[in-house]
């Protein structure tokens, strides 16, 4: 029966991968449905994205395409399933809202396992759409005390990423490290200029002209990780510190479900700290 996959790969660049990568497609009898490549000059590396139609088999059309690529090359056939989501959040709704609303409309392509939360403000919004909702509080806790309950809780799930949806606790070093390149984040794109408490208050009071949000990879480099997705709108003098907050919110979940969109089609790669986006 003829399948689908997607094809990722990214290795030192050298003259002729497309053409060779594309004949082991060819010399399958595989559709090339849709391509596209990009080389980074500075670093000299190749990324490929592909996606493909028809019969074969994932491991030997893996080993097909080791082949013809360089040692270096990380390769990997994808069959297009819906990838499977945990959510953190703490009191905010917004950016929950939005990706739970994009779920229950099928918008969004995956299985949102649960949501996890340091407060049981959001349970009766989570439990509307059938999902199930674990408080794990923090009072009285260390951020490693309290990340050993969450992480235990985590490990009864079979996932692929992990959302923060205005999770607002910084993660430790361990935590991070145990998933790496697995966990999103969103957040207002002021810093490092307004840090801190209510930063729409504080880009106010500066006369700021524009706001965005960032969606990223979370790394021990707070709120450094490698870049998604990022948007900005304009604001006037017009605008209050609680309509600059209104709006703002609205671009950070915006932001969020676009490189959500991003991830689980698979159209995002690690490039260092940055990001090559199809």
């Amino acid at each position: 029966m003829e399948k689908k996959a997607r094809v990722l790969i990214d290795c030192r660049d050298e003259k002729g991968l497309v053409y060779k990568i594309s004949k082991v497609f060819y010399d399958r009898n595989l559709n090339i449905d849709n391509n596209r490549e990009f080389v980074d000059q500075e670093i000299e590396k190749f990324f490929m994205r592909s996606e493909v139609s028809g019969m074969f088999e994932i491991n030997e059309l893996q080993d097909a395409l080791k082949e013809v690529t360089p040692a270096d090359a990380r390769i990997r056939v994808i069959e297009p399933t819906p990838k499977k989501i945990i959510i953190m959040a703490t009191k905010e709704s917004h950016a929950i809202g939005d990706i739970l609303i994009r779920y229950a409309d099928g918008e969004l392509d995956a299985q949102i396992e649960c949501v996890i939360s340091n407060h049981d403000t959001l349970e009766g919004l989570v439990r509307r759409f059938d999902i199930p909702f674990f408080h794990v509080p923090a009072e009285g806790l260390s951020r490693e005390e309290h990340e050993k309950h969450v992480m235990a809780l985590i490990s009864e799930f079979e996932f692929d990423y992990i959302v923060l949806a205005k999770y607002m606790r910084i993660l430790t070093a361990a935590f991070v490290e145990t998933y790496e390149q697995k966990i999103i984040n969103i957040h207002h794109s002021f810093l490092p200029a307004f840090i801190g408490a209510n930063p729409y208050k504080q880009a106010y009071e500066r006369g700021v002209k524009i706001i965005g949000a960032t969606a990223h990879y979370v790394t021990n480099d707070l709120d450094e990780g490698p870049i998604i997705a990022q948007d900005v709108i304009p604001v006037s003098h017009r605008f209050e510190w609680r309509d600059m907050q209104r709006a703002g919110r609205d671009v950070e979940k915006i932001v969020l479900s676009r490189a959500l969109a991003l991830v689980l089609n698979d159209r995002v790669f690690v490039n260092g700290n940055k990001t090559v986006v199809f």
